[in-house]
């Protein structure tokens, strides 16, 4: 049994990679959530790859990002993510919550990028 919350999201993100990997095809769509900020990735795990990626902490979203919320911030994220993956003509991905639970930020963003066309 794990003794931290991070030994527990971490037991639980090896068990998520087992079953999830990223093709050139299907790339692996994954989230990473800290208390501040939300990035998320398109990776192609075969040729170890970012194929595209957004977060809070670009300069570009800060500026934009001030004054919204956490859960605000996510879709936002979600719908760059989408969008980047649209221009570089990916349809579908596979989703990676990185261990986290699949509620609040994460859910936010996997609806935002579902809402610009991407599938999973």
């Amino acid at each position: 049994m794990a003794k931290t919350k991070h030994e527990a999201r971490d037991r639980r993100k090896i068990s998520i990679r087992k079953r999830v990997t990223g093709t050139p095809e299907r790339p692996r769509l994954t989230v990473f959530r800290s208390a501040r900020h939300m990035l998320a990735q398109v990776v192609d795990d075969e040729s170890n790859r970012v194929i595209a990626c957004a977060s809070t902490l670009s300069k570009v979203s800060q500026a934009e990002m001030a004054n919204l919320k956490k859960t605000e911030q996510a879709k936002k994220i979600g719908r760059q993510v989408g969008m980047l993956c649209k221009s570089k003509g990916i349809e579908s991905v596979v989703f990676d919550r990185n261990g986290y639970k699949f509620h609040g930020r994460v859910m936010a963003l996997a609806a935002a990028a579902r809402e610009t066309g991407l599938k999973f």
